[in-house]
């Protein structure tokens, strides 16, 4: 069998680029809306928090840990069933959606929790002082003074979801995973393997960039 040259591939790896990029795209934004409130929650319940509340936190600590001990291969496997209930089948880039949504969540509120929590308490002590709300000190003190870290966050967030997609291939969600493993390893074809890897490291640097830039920006703002 002849094996197909790298440059002949181009249509197939701009079409698992853009299945890339929706992925990402919508279990990205899914992801930073789930993982603020889910961070929100435990920083508040804490100990030291607005809110303490020792069951709700430890119980919701629990399920995040769980979540995020689970290497992301095995958590595809097991969402599988979850998968086809919500958009009726476990293939293609929709479905790939659920679980790097849920894969991701509890890593990125992880890191909001921690960003909320190195907000200076005299910060919202002083909000406390002048009457505020458990609410309007979340929305305009602890999210605020947390926006740099909380951007930082997202961004190793995203880089993660690029890897988690390309993983995703391997039960075929589309994308430049399922692309390099049809394309490039099962036809032992390196070369069109080596493309794939190419642009998903030109993919991650790109968002890294962005990020970074973004990041240097409200530094100076400040």
């Amino acid at each position: 069998m002849n094996k197909t040259a790298w440059y002949e591939v181009f249509p197939e790896v701009w079409v698992a680029t853009l299945e890339t990029l929706y992925m990402v795209g919508v279990s990205f934004v899914l992801t930073v809306i789930g993982g603020i409130l889910v961070g929100i929650i435990l920083q508040i319940t804490g100990p030291s928090g607005l809110w303490p509340q020792r069951l709700i936190n430890g119980v919701l600590g629990v399920i995040v840990n769980l979540f995020r001990s689970l290497p992301f291969l095995i958590l595809l496997i097991a969402l599988i069933g979850v998968t086809r209930f919500i958009v009726g089948t476990a293939i293609g880039p929709t479905a790939a959606i659920v679980p790097l949504t849920i894969g991701a969540i509890p890593f990125f509120a992880r890191i909001v929790e921690s960003a909320l929590r190195e907000v200076p308490r005299g910060r919202v002590e002083a909000a406390e002082a002048m009457g505020a709300t458990n609410i309007q000190i979340v929305r305009k003190v602890l999210l605020p003074e947390a926006t740099t870290a909380l951007v930082a966050g997202a961004t190793l967030t995203l880089v993660l979801l690029v890897g988690y997609s390309a993983m995703a291939g391997v039960i075929g969600a589309g994308g430049l995973g399922d692309f390099a493993l049809v394309y490039g390893y099962q036809r032992f074809n390196t070369p069109v393997l080596l493309v794939a890897v190419v642009v998903l490291i030109v993919m991650v640097q790109i968002m890294q960039s962005i990020g970074d830039t973004i990041i240097k920006r409200m530094a100076h703002r400040r």
